[in-house]
């Protein structure tokens, strides 16, 4: 076993659950289920309007009551929560391979590469992440497609420093040497060599940086530069039925609790694993 991989495997991980990382399992495995059958679970389509009246009492019709436009509150939580959390995975999906990727490749090569890529980083870090996106978003429109590369970008930038802090520690050690020997080329040592020796940090800073994306794209929804309706989206669910707190209903609520019992779910179980294997997230310099 090499000195900077995970000293336990899945079994290992499994008997060191406790009460609070099986709790946030399962509230991620059932939002998984939500993600997967949205359409076979909501009890009315997204878009439906099925009452004159906003902001209605939570019936039979409508568990949770209408929106302002008289929408079933419950579908579009369903469907809201499908769109967040979709979105924001794909974002940190683009952002690990391309911040992965090249981080590791500014720790192998080092010299003008590493000055290079690093030096671009910093000058997009010191932009603000909001700043950059209503910028772009606002030139180019707020479509899913242009939503997920423009966060993957800003997001990809955090992850290249974490990927290059955790390549520098693993690029020097015995192990690396010997492939270098044995004449094995530069991706095949990334792939085999550092990846496996840096996949509990990257795991821990994937579900962080999952975390970030999904009140990224919240806030962004929030002033009207995200998911665009008739879609669903927790933040824009937010945004629609404030005024519902003028007419006494829980309304806006649901979407900010089912935010915040995603995001705590997942940090709770990046704590865990982080303590469980022993990893540790570099600091990002």
């Amino acid at each position: 076993m090499k000195p900077n991989e995970p000293s336990s495997g899945l079994r290992y991980l499994l008997s060191e659950l406790t009460l609070t990382p099986i709790v946030c399992l399962l509230v991620l495995i059932a939002i998984i289920v939500v993600v997967l059958f949205a359409p076979f679970i909501a009890p009315h389509p997204e878009a439906a309007i099925l009452t004159d009246e906003s902001f209605s009492l939570p019936g039979e019709l409508m568990l949770l009551g209408s929106d302002f436009l008289g929408r079933d509150v419950l579908s579009r939580l369903i469907y809201g929560i499908r769109v967040t959390v979709s979105v924001a995975f794909a974002i940190s999906l683009i952002a690990f391979i391309l911040g992965c990727a090249l981080g590791f490749l500014a720790a192998v090569k080092r010299g003008w590469v590493d000055s290079l890529l690093s030096r671009s980083v910093d000058a997009l870090i010191s932009f603000p992440a909001i700043m950059v996106a209503l910028i772009v978003i606002s030139a180019l429109g707020s479509s899913i497609p242009v939503l997920i590369i423009t966060i993957a970008l800003i997001d990809s930038t955090r992850v290249f420093r974490v990927a290059r802090a955790l390549g520098m520690d693993i690029v020097v050690q015995d192990y690396i040497e010997a492939a270098k020997v044995r004449g094995e080329k530069m991706g095949w040592i990334i792939w085999h060599e550092m990846l496996p020796n840096a996949l509990a940090p990257l795991a821990a800073e994937f579900g962080i940086r999952f975390t970030y994306a999904i009140l990224f794209i919240s806030a962004l929804s929030f002033l009207g530069l995200g998911v665009q309706a008739p879609h669903a989206d927790l933040g824009v669910m937010v945004k629609e039925n404030m005024q519902g707190i003028l007419y006494e209903t829980y309304t806006p609520l649901y979407p900010a609790l089912c935010i915040a019992m995603v995001t705590l779910s997942v940090n709770l179980l990046v704590d865990w694993f982080l303590k469980t294997t022993d990893a540790e997230l570099p600091d990002e310099l």
